[in-house]
């Protein structure tokens, strides 16, 4: 079995009187990406710099590939990592900053790294102190792609990019995980998530409420079902699973939670002529629990 990608077990940090994360336990698979989902305050930012060992846990431990994070020197040979609010040497261009940053990771695909520049259409003849927030994630993603590391820890990466660079930065992360690379994706833009990964936790106040692939997280949830028929719409108020109806033209819409075995043995008697159920999106999902 293949060694985990990111591993948590208890993994807790206190500032002061305040807990930013609470005993997480998470296990993050090689090859996925993985959504870290939660609102601002959450803990999540909290999550990637300790996985980076940027600050240490109140307890509990965490690895990387294998690797305790604590031991920077290995685990960061692992990892490539963006923030959602990129820092550059003022002084230096892009092209310095990618030289500069691919002498420190000691490996970098030159080619690809050329590839990544045009592909998120940023000028690398530019200072930094002149790139706008957009470009300097544009920068900060070249950096993390090029090395080609095995984990990518993202939080909130696309923050200042368009629609079109948010979706090239989708393509670019679908490719790294078809060759076996693990994204970490720490964000709170559910379109995002939504389109990307293949599994989510969500975090609430620094506890760990859900973790889930994202089909079986919406069927844990609300699904819509729209019915119409031919004749008297009854009432679906004694309905199990059904905890909301509201009525259309000629029919029903019925909020329908867990199995909808007892909302079909119903319809079964009705002169049904339509039928149509929508899965609840990770926004309803998310908002649930908030």
């Amino acid at each position: 079995m293949d060694t985990p990608a990111v591993v948590a077990r208890g993994l807790t940090k206190h500032f002061g009187t305040v807990v930013a994360l609470d005993h997480l336990d998470l296990e993050v698979h090689q090859g996925e990406i993985f959504g870290y989902l939660g609102p601002n305050g959450s803990g999540k930012s909290t999550t990637v710099r300790l996985l980076l060992h940027l600050i240490r846990p109140t307890s509990g431990s965490a690895t990387i590939m294998g690797v305790p994070v604590e031991d920077v020197e290995r685990s960061h040979r692992h990892v490539g990592y963006v923030s959602g609010d990129v820092a550059l040497w003022p002084q230096l261009t892009g092209a310095e900053t990618l030289e500069l940053l691919g002498r420190i990771s000691g490996r970098v695909d030159v080619a690809f790294r050329d590839e990544l520049v045009e592909r998120l259409q940023v000028d690398p003849s530019v200072r930094a102190r002149a790139y706008s927030k957009g470009n300097r994630q544009k920068i900060a993603l070249v950096a993390a792609f090029m090395t080609r590391p095995d984990v990518l820890l993202l939080d909130e990466p696309t923050a200042g990019l368009d629609p079109l660079m948010e979706a090239v930065f989708q393509d670019l992360a679908r490719e790294a995980t078809a060759r076996g690379q693990t994204i970490f994706l720490s964000s709170h833009i559910l379109d995002e998530v939504q389109d990307l990964c293949d599994r989510v936790a969500i975090l609430r106040t620094g506890q760990l409420v859900e973790v889930a692939a994202l089909d079986d997280l919406r069927r844990l949830h609300t699904t819509i079902v729209e019915v119409l028929m031919d004749g008297p719409v009854p009432s679906f108020d004694d309905v199990d699973g059904v905890t909301a109806s509201e009525p259309l033209p000629g029919g029903v819409r019925v909020s329908l939670t867990g199995s909808p075995s007892a909302l079909i043995a119903r319809l079964a008697t009705l002169p049904v002529t339509s039928l149509r159920t929508e899965e609840a999106t990770l926004e309803q999902v998310f908002l649930t629990y908030y």
